[in-house]
């Protein structure tokens, strides 16, 4: 009944969109007949990659010829912001949403699934008659019914949880080179170096079939950890002077410990993606359709590892400027002038507006998005753009919390109270923080003691979205669907499990919130790193409690013919020895009758 209940609500926002978009187009849209083709749209995010990553934001050393040129060719947000680390993110771009409404709060641990009524823009696009194809990183599910084929994706090759290298990764773990990625459900091994291999995807998804429009979303994971990349891309780096002394000095000192090997490594898998965009460039143009495709590149975050920022403040996990502000281009030849500078700002709440405007899809009936399309903006024709205030925030935890690691930023002010990002308790007293942006913008003078009124409008505007926002659904995770014929056998990982005592530790715990699809047998099978002495494996599903021996050695247990009825429940499973208490590392269910 649950699959029912979701499918039918997301069916009928998707009726909806298929519905207007043989209609009239959104306000401000153009007018595109039956016979009229659409646009083409590629969306490219990269993993990590910062501000000061770039040639073009006068970085000396980095090579990005051709993201420098697609730059130059492109309307460039000047003012372009994300949030602080990268499920958020991509959340948000994906619904036009702030990712609070959407489920999504964190990076791990169960938060970082969407919810599945979320209507992506490739279930609106793909209402409207486009081919839709995902190639990288999606983090916002793993099973269904949150997976990206689950979402409005027709082709999907992609990894698991929030990168290679972490619990998520099939069970003899994986590599950038010749990674296993999940294509449209199935774990597949591939041949290459992971940036390669999912370009060479994308470009023959653009290849195959032109009688339709495209979108394909490019969520490239590196320069992400583990920073994995060929040689012939990292020795360049490794042979420079790579010393904070060669870099730009205006902004903000990097203070912290740099190590310009961790730097090469960084720089060499950003040239390589350079290198990758570029064979994606030739392409449009040997195909002739570069003119009437989109193209967009931003990344999630800033850099996760201490480097050159053009100047900001902080890196990855901070609202401050190096969190959160990004680079952002959009090329779109027949109709956005190149080079124009837009200095409003901008968000990745506006990126599914702005599409569905260019491609004159309208928004769905009866959904909330909190972004605004920049359409008017990138054609130049934005005589009077009225200002508004973007929110982001981020910390650990399943919650969030009032005040805790926040900004809002408008276009002249920025508030912003940066602690507690990790979790620990705050101060009493909330330290707010209030910059004057257009005087000041890499945030060098604090200035609220001298504008209290300043700082207690923009507090009581952070204060009432922050209600907003919760109330939309709250922030109880979604379920994972156990037993439906879409996903047989499902894989429980430590990415998505949950509780006081989760994580990714060989000693953590926890359980995994799911929901039964149907009343039936169910085979359940117990993964775990090699038992030292022999131990006694625990599994729990709501009123159903089993367990077994285990001896030294064994790697797995298999508890068959587990009768399990329909409806929400919490699978959790353990290794008791003695008395200690530790947790598995993956469980895999499936249905046998």
């Amino acid at each position: 009944m649950l699959d029912s209940v979701w499918s039918c609500a997301v069916c009928s926002i998707i009726g909806a969109a298929a519905a207007a978009a043989e209609a009239s187009p959104t306000p401000g849209s153009p007018t595109i007949s039956r016979q009229q083709r659409r646009p083409n749209v590629v969306l490219i995010i990269t993993d990590d990659q910062g501000h000061g990553d770039l040639g073009f934001h006068g970085n000396p050393k980095i090579r990005t010829p051709n993201l420098d040129r697609l730059a130059r060719e492109s309307a460039q947000l000047r003012y372009f912001y994300v949030s602080p680390v990268c499920a958020p993110t991509r959340a948000s771009l994906m619904t036009g949403r702030y990712n609070y409404r959407t489920g999504v709060v964190d990076t791990y641990l169960g938060r970082a699934m969407m919810y599945s009524d979320e209507v992506t823009i490739a279930e609106m696009l793909g209402a409207a008659g486009y081919r839709t194809g995902i190639f990288g990183k999606w983090h916002l599910g793993d099973n269904y019914p949150l997976r990206p084929m689950d979402q409005g994706f027709q082709e999907s090759l992609v990894l698991k949880g929030g990168g290679l290298g972490q619990p998520s990764d099939p069970p003899d773990g994986s590599s950038y080179f010749d990674p296993m990625l999940v294509a449209n459900g199935k774990f597949t091994k591939t041949t290459g170096y992971v940036s390669d291999v999912i370009m060479r995807a994308a470009i023959e998804f653009i290849a195959a079939a032109r009688d339709k429009p495209f979108f394909v979303y490019l969520p490239f994971n590196c320069p992400h950890a583990p920073l994995e990349v060929p040689d012939r891309y990292y020795e360049p780096y490794k042979k420079m002077n790579l010393s904070l002394a060669d870099f730009p000095s205006s902004g903000h000192p990097l203070r912290g410990k740099f190590d310009a090997d961790v730097t090469a490594k960084v720089y060499g898998m950003v040239t390589n993606i350079d290198d990758n965009v570029g064979k994606l460039l030739a392409k449009l143009d040997e195909l002739k359709i570069a003119d009437d495709t989109i193209v967009i590149f931003l990344t999630d975050n800033g850099p996760q590892q201490l480097r050159y920022v053009s100047g900001m403040l902080d890196r990855k996990g901070s609202v401050h400027e190096g969190g959160i502000r990004v680079p952002c281009f959009i090329r779109w030849p027949d109709t956005i002038e190149a080079g124009r500078q837009i200095d409003r700002i901008a968000a990745h709440i506006d990126i599914t507006p702005t599409l569905l405007d260019a491609c004159g899809v309208d928004r769905p009936a009866g959904g909330t998005m909190d972004g605004r399309s920049l359409m008017p903006l990138l054609r130049g024709d934005a005589a009077d753009w009225p200002d508004r205030t973007l929110y982001f925030q981020w910390h650990r935890g399943d919650a969030p919390e009032l005040y805790r690691a926040f900004a809002a930023r408008s276009q002249t002010f920025k508030l912003v109270q940066p602690a507690g990002s990790d979790g620990r308790p705050l101060a009493a007293k909330p330290n707010f923080k209030l910059f004057d942006m257009a005087a000041d913008p890499l945030e060098t003078k604090d200035i609220a003691r001298k504008n209290p009124d300043i700082v207690e409008r923009m507090r009581a505007g952070y204060e009432a979205w922050f209600r907003d926002v919760s109330a939309t659904r709250g922030y109880a995770p979604p379920r994972i669907i156990i037993g439906s014929p879409h996903e047989d056998p499902t894989t429980l990982t430590r990415q998505d499990w949950r509780g006081p005592r989760a994580g990714w530790t060989p000693k953590d715990f926890g359980h995994w919130e799911i929901a039964i699809a149907e009343k039936g047998t169910y085979d359940v099978t117990v993964h775990f790193a090699p038992a030292g002495k022999d131990s006694r494996v625990h599994c729990h599903v709501e009123n159903v409690m089993v367990n077994e021996p285990v001896k030294a050695g064994d790697t797995k247990c298999v508890f068959p013919q587990i009768q399990l009825s329909a409806g929400p429940a919490k699978l959790e499973a353990w290794i008791a020895r003695g008395d200690e208490k530790s947790g598995i590392s993956f469980v895999e269910i499936h249905r046998t009758n």
